[in-house]
């Protein structure tokens, strides 16, 4: 009997630090699916206009909201790609729109955020395309909306950051679907850039929805293996706190350096949600992502300054070029 009592306490040390780790990680799936999702723009900053849904297919979802500054002329345009795990989220999310249309409408940017079809209407692949038939299609009216067409900048976050890395690691699929060059991508705090070495290791439950059993399609829909030496100048944010957002920006960017692709790793001390939140907020990190900006010949006023609200991150700023 006290054998027995002896064996149950010894397997219940083993079993409870892995149940404590499977729901920290289901946690964090939670996080990465639902951060997009808390409260829609109130309001617009002044003289912006808002032309909501514009169409770049015929799906509800293949829709676009195009927000204009004040007599826009050869204007620079982000379009932005809102995260949610592939399966959520929305384009009119406060945290996806809120503090960088404020901060770069007032740069004179034409500022883009876009809807595409979600699991399971679309898989991972299909919603990539969608995402490069929108900006096909933001590029084609560009010049309708007093916007340059060849001053275009791709920016997502999470999952929405897994598609714009796709499409800028081997842009020929995006000039397939349309899409003409673009200057360059900046992806907030992906995880999913080896699809393949997430998915043969312990990963959350998201993922599989996502990119299935097949390890041929994991490798078509990877980042890292669409790699090519087209690959668009890329600045790859990560967050310092999570474990595996910074080693994958890393192997990312030495990966387009070895191929001679222009591309930097920005660190940032900030969660997975704050990553998205703050930026085109005053301070540091803002500057650090105006800095790749700048680099690729977009206009951006350097007007800045210190953040009062929080004290100010740790960053580590991994230039390669």
């Amino acid at each position: 009997m006290r054998t027995s009592f002896c064996i149950v306490l010894l397997s219940l040390s083993f079993a409870l630090p892995a149940a404590h780790a499977g729901r920290l990680m289901e946690r964090r799936a939670a996080d990465l699916q639902d951060d997009d999702s808390a409260g829609t723009v109130s309001s617009l900053p002044a003289g912006v206009t808002l032309r909501r849904d514009v169409p770049y297919g015929e799906d509800r979802l293949q829709r676009m909201d195009v927000y204009l500054p004040a007599q826009a002329k050869n204007a620079p345009v982000i379009v932005m790609v809102h995260g949610g795990g592939w399966r959520r989220g929305d384009k009119t999310m406060r945290s996806v729109v809120e503090n960088k249309l404020a901060r770069w409408s007032a740069n004179g940017f034409v500022f883009i955020s876009v809807n595409y079809r979600l699991l399971p209407q679309a898989d991972v692949a299909q919603q990539a395309d969608d995402v490069a038939k929108a900006l096909a299609t933001a590029q084609s009216q560009a010049e309708s909306w007093g916007a340059d067409p060849s001053a275009f900048l791709l920016m997502g976050h999470s999952a929405g950051a897994h598609l714009i890395a796709l499409l800028s690691a081997d842009p020929s699929r995006a000039f397939r679907l349309g899409a003409k060059p673009w200057l360059g991508t900046v992806a907030l705090d992906s995880a999913a850039l080896d699809v393949a070495q997430i998915m043969q290791g312990r990963h959350m439950r998201l993922y599989d929805p996502a990119f299935g059993a097949d390890p041929a399609y994991w490798k078509s829909v990877s980042p890292f293996h669409a790699l090519s030496s087209k690959a668009v100048p890329l600045l790859a944010v990560c967050s310092s706190r999570r474990t595996d957002s910074c080693p994958q920006a890393r192997q990312f960017v030495s990966a387009e350096e070895r191929l001679g692709v222009r591309a930097s790793v920005l660190e940032e001390d900030l969660s997975h949600r704050q990553i998205n939140e703050e930026l085109g907020l005053p301070g540091a990190y803002t500057s650090g992502v105006e800095q790749f900006m700048r680099s690729l010949g977009l206009a951006v006023a350097d007007n800045a300054a210190p953040l009062p609200s929080r004290a100010p991150a740790r960053r580590r700023f991994l230039r390669r070029e």
